[in-house]
């Protein structure tokens, strides 16, 4: 009796149909189905592209671990920190960084700027320099020499690489009591720009400096760090490398992921991303109502073939399973197209680029085996579930004249 249902609930989608507004109903809503499923599947797949591509723009911003000082800015006990990190299997390699706010004037022009002091292992943490795609990364040999941001260095206009145009980078000088003369108020150092590189909205008006010239500024002593960035042979490890690092490393260290570090970014992604996701799974559901009207339709339609089914024997339950089978059917139509229309849809936009979000940037696309899970589970869901409701019909309705 089941097949029968499923027979006869195919030949309801498949067959023409006694009515015209039936069949325009029905594919109505097969219809609807497949763009609101077409149009979830590209957005979340948009989504799975864009966490790629801020993985990509903060790459160079955070390194795998990040080791800080919770008592003051300065690392105390550097040479133990640096000996355990060295004993440790799991770490590649790993830098002494300082950052600081300045002020960078040349000819006449001044802005705010972040200074990073690095050492020459900084690189291989997080390699800034295959970036630089004017110039040179700086050679280390003298402390002024630097690596600027592109907007940074256009906005100033300073000539790269120029021995005779120097900037000149600010830093005051904590304390207190009367300033009697300039020296009083900050340290200045003249400093040459060797290379540029693109910030990507993460490393706006950062100037990459050796070490040196930090610690000249800021008057610290000679090895000196305020955190410690740290690159691992197993990026995977982080949580576990994390762990036995403040184990042996004890109190006053505190030791962040990269995921940790970005944790307010990526919080504001993946919000985003749910909001998104309700905004279209509230789509599909509004569509499944097409889906209701389908069913209404085909049950009036249809009334008086019902009745010769239930004069013949055939049981109330399975002539309801018969339109529920109907319900599914245009479900499963609307999903499999769909999401053969969103696939399209996505490597037309691999391939060609053809849709931007500016003049230089295409929409990112990731396709994702989890969201072609993510996108049938929602539709089918809601069309399950308004296919049964609706399927619901009384023997009254069919035996009454």
């Amino acid at each position: 009796m089941k097949n029968i249902a499923f027979y006869i609930a195919s030949r309801y989608l498949l067959a023409k149909k006694g009515s015209t507004a039936v069949t325009f109903i029905t594919w109505l809503a097969v219809g609807a189905m497949t763009v609101a499923v077409a149009a979830m599947f590209v957005i979340i797949s948009v989504f799975s592209g864009l966490e790629d591509l801020n993985k990509d723009l903060i790459s160079n911003l955070h390194a795998d671990l990040t080791l800080k000082s919770t008592s003051g800015k300065t690392i105390k006990n550097l040479d133990n920190v640096t000996k355990t990190l060295i004993s440790n299997k799991e770490i590649s390699s790993f830098s002494r960084v300082i950052e600081e706010k300045v002020y960078i004037s040349f000819n006449g022009k001044g802005d705010i700027a972040y200074l990073r002091g690095v050492d020459s292992a900084y690189v291989k943490v997080n390699p800034i320099n295959k970036e630089v795609f004017y110039g040179t990364y700086p050679s280390f040999r003298y402390s002024n020499e630097v690596l600027m941001e592109n907007s940074l260095d256009n906005r100033l206009s300073i000539p790269v690489d120029s021995s005779n145009h120097y900037a000149t980078v600010f830093m005051p000088k904590p304390g207190t009591g009367i300033i009697t003369k300039e020296e009083d108020i900050y340290n200045k150092r003249d400093i040459l720009v060797t290379g540029v590189f693109p910030g990507k909205d993460q490393l706006d008006n950062y100037i990459v400096s050796p070490i040196e010239l930090t610690e000249e500024l800021l008057s610290l002593p000679k090895n000196s760090a305020y955190q410690i960035v740290i690159k691992l042979k197993n990026p995977e490890n982080a949580d576990a490398v994390k762990q036995s690092l403040l184990s042996s490393l004890g109190k006053n260290i505190e030791i962040k992921t990269k995921e940790e570090e970005n944790a307010a970014f990526w919080k504001m992604i993946n919000t985003e991303k749910l909001f998104i996701y309700l905004i279209f799974a509230l789509v599909i559901f509004i569509t499944t109502f097409n889906l209701a009207g389908a069913i209404i339709i085909l049950q009036l339609d249809k009334k008086e073939q019902a009745k010769s089914l239930i004069s013949l024997g055939f049981p109330l339950s399975h002539l309801r399973m018969t339109y529920f089978y109907t319900g599914l059917l245009i479900v499963i139509s609307g999903v499999i197209t769909g999401l053969i229309f969103g696939t399209a849809l996505c490597y037309f936009q691999l391939y060609t680029e053809f849709f931007r979000a500016n003049e230089v940037l295409p929409f990112p696309v990731k396709i994702v085996g989890k969201n072609y899970l993510i996108v049938a589970l929602t539709a089918s869901l809601f069309g399950i579930t308004i296919s049964w409701f609706f399927s619901k019909i009384s023997k009254e309705y069919i035996t009454k004249n």
